[in-house]
C-alpha cells in the first residue's frame, strides 16, 4: 500500500499524472516557440511534473536504502522545477529570469520524456525485444534517446531565442 492505495493503483496514477505532465509540457514547449504564455497549461505542466517527481520517490524499489539513478532524476527534476516556478511566478520572467525559466522548465520536461523512453523500452513488448537488457543499453534504445536529446536541444535553443511573453 502507498498512501492508502494498492501499489498497482498508485503506479497507474503516477503514470497518468506523468503523461498529463508530458503532454501539457510539450504543448507549452511549442507555445514558447511562438511566445505564447499559456498560463493554464503551464500550471498543469508544472504541477503534474512536480507530482510525478514527488510520487516517484514512493514507488518500490525507489523506497530503499540504496541511492538509485531514479533518485538523482527526481531530485534534479524537483530542483529545476523549483527554479522554474520561482522564475515564472516569483520573478514574473523579468530580465534573466525569462531564459532561466525556459531552460529549467524544458530540461525538467526532457528528464520526464527521458524516463518515458526508458519505461517504454522496459514495458512495451515490441520495444523491449529491441533492447532487452535492464536497464536498456542496446543501440535502438541509444538511438531513441539520442533523437529525443537532439530534438530537445534544438527546441530549447529555439525557445530561448523566441520566448518573449508579456507577463500580465
Amino acid at each position: 500500500m502507498i498512501l492508502g492505495l494498492c501499489t498497482s493503483t498508485f503506479v497507474t496514477l503516477h503514470v497518468i499524472i506523468s503523461l498529463i505532465g508530458i503532454v501539457a509540457g510539450i504543448i507549452v514547449m511549442f507555445g514558447m516557440l511562438g511566445s505564447n504564455r499559456m498560463p493554464g497549461l503551464t500550471a498543469i505542466f508544472l504541477s503534474t511534473t512536480i507530482l510525478t517527481s514527488a510520487t516517484g520517490f514512493l514507488i518500490p524499489p525507489l523506497v530503499s536504502e540504496k541511492f538509485l539513478p531514479s533518485h538523482l532524476f527526481g531530485f534534479l527534476s524537483l530542483g529545476l522545477l523549483a527554479v522554474a516556478c520561482f522564475a515564472l511566478y516569483g520573478q514574473k520572467l523579468a530580465g534573466a529570469w525569462r531564459w532561466i525559466y525556459v531552460l529549467t522548465a524544458l530540461i525538467s520536461l526532457y528528464l520526464n520524456v527521458f524516463v518515458l523512453v526508458i519505461q517504454s523500452f522496459l514495458k512495451v513488448p515490441a520495444l523491449h525485444a529491441l533492447a532487452p537488457s535492464v536497464p536498456p543499453a542496446e543501440p535502438p534504445f541509444a538511438v531513441a534517446q539520442g533523437i529525443v536529446l537532439v530534438f530537445f536541444v534544438v527546441v530549447i535553443i529555439g525557445a530561448l531565442r523566441r520566448y518573449r511573453p508579456v507577463y500580465a
